[in-house]
C-alpha cells in the first residue's frame, strides 16, 4: 500500500531549492518551531484553514454549515478589517471538518494540507521531467520536516530516482541518525539547515536542542554526501560576525562534502500567512534584511574557503 502524507504545496519551476529547475514538494508537519518560520502553514501535523479576509463577503454560508458553531460573528460594520485583531474561526471549537471550506464560494476559506499518496505526488513531479534533464534539476522534498515522515519520504525519493529524476532532501537534520541514514541512498544532494551553534539559544528560538543536528551533519559529511548548507540570517539571533565566524570554522572542518553555503536573509513576506491562519507573529514588525547587510557575513565564509551565495 502506498504511503500517504499531508502536502501543502507542489511548487513547480523552483530555482531556489537545489540545482537547476526543480519541483519542490512541501510536507506538512515540523519537529521544530522556529520563531521566524517563513512557512507557518507547514508547522502543524494536521490540516488547517486559511481565511483570506480580503476575499470574504461575510455571506454567512460558513456560519450555517459549521456543526461546532466555530464561526465567529462578522466584525462591526465600518471596522478596519485589514488591521483588526479578528479571525473568523474560533480554533478552540473547530474540529477541522472543512465544511466551511466546501461552503465558501469566494475562495476566502482554503484548506491547507491535503493527503496525497506517493504516486499522486510523483505523477505531478514527473510532468516536468524534460526541464529537469535540460537544467540539471529535479525534485526537492521539504516542509515542514521530511524526516518526520521517513517512510513516505523514502518512498517518494526512491520513486523519483527510479523515474530518472534527481533528488534533493531539504532537512533541519533534527532526527535520529538511523532515519537520516535510511534516506541517504535516495537523496542525490542534501540541503541542510544550520540555525545557530549555541545550544541554549537554539532551544529558545526553535524549541529543540541542536546537538543531533550538528552530529548528523558531521556524519553526513563523513559519508561523503553532497551537502549545501543553508543558514537563515535572523536579526538579533545569528547575524553577528562573531557567530558567523564560528559557523564558518565548523563547516570548514567538515571538508569537501560541504559544496556550498547559502545565506538566506530574513524577510517578512510571510506575514499574510500568519494572518490567514489566525496566528500572531512576533517578527511581524521586523524589517526584511537587505542583501547589503549580509555581504560581510558572506566575506567571512569565503575567507575560509567556503563557496557562498546569498539566496532569496
Amino acid at each position: 500500500m502506498s504511503q500517504e502524507a499531508l502536502i501543502t504545496n507542489i511548487q513547480r519551476y523552483s530555482i531556489n531549492d537545489g540545482p537547476g529547475i526543480r519541483t519542490t514538494v512541501f510536507l506538512k508537519g515540523c519537529t521544530l518551531n522556529c520563531a521566524w518560520c517563513h512557512n507557518p502553514e507547514c508547522i502543524h501535523f494536521f490540516p488547517e484553514i486559511y481565511w483570506k479576509q480580503s476575499l470574504c463577503r461575510q455571506c454567512g454560508r460558513c456560519f450555517d454549515v459549521c456543526p461546532q458553531e466555530a464561526i465567529q460573528p462578522p466584525i462591526a460594520l465600518g471596522q478596519d478589517k485589514e488591521n483588526a485583531h479578528y479571525y473568523k474561526i474560533d480554533l478552540s471549537r473547530c474540529d477541522r471538518c472543512m465544511r466551511c471550506v466546501e461552503a465558501c464560494i469566494y475562495g476566502a476559506l482554503v484548506q491547507v494540507g491535503e493527503p496525497k499518496t506517493v504516486e499522486e505526488v510523483l505523477e505531478e513531479v514527473e510532468r516536468d521531467l524534460p526541464f529537469y534533464l535540460n537544467s540539471g534539476g529535479g525534485m526537492t522534498v521539504t516542509g515542514g520536516e521530511p524526516t518526520a515522515f521517513p517512510d513516505f519520504t523514502r518512498e517518494l525519493l526512491r520513486g523519483a530516482q527510479e523515474r530518472g529524476i534527481h533528488t534533493c532532501l531539504d532537512t533541519s537534520g533534527f532526527c535520529e541518525w538511523e532515519v537520516l541514514d535510511s534516506l541517504r541512498p535516495y537523496a542525490n544532494i542534501f540541503l541542510y539547515d544550520i540555525k545557530c551553534l549555541s545550544g541554549k539559544l537554539h532551544v529558545m528560538r526553535t524549541g529543540v536542542n541542536n546537538s543531533p543536528i550538528l552530529a548528523n551533519l558531521r556524519r553526513l559529511a563523513e559519508c561523503g554526501e553532497h551537502i549545501i548548507v543553508r543558514i537563515p540570517v535572523i536579526p538579533a539571533f545569528n547575524d553577528s560576525p562573531e557567530h558567523m565566524e564560528k559557523v564558518a570554522d565548523f563547516l570548514r572542518e567538515l571538508g569537501p562534502a560541504v559544496m556550498q553555503v547559502d545565506l538566506l536573509p530574513f524577510h517578512n513576506w510571510c506575514h499574510d500567512k500568519y494572518r490567514w491562519l489566525g496566528r500572531e507573529w512576533e517578527y511581524r514588525d521586523v524589517q526584511s534584511l537587505p542583501v547589503s547587510e549580509v555581504d560581510d557575513l558572506l566575506d567571512i565564509m569565503e575567507e575560509r574557503g567556503l563557496k557562498t551565495t546569498i539566496g532569496g
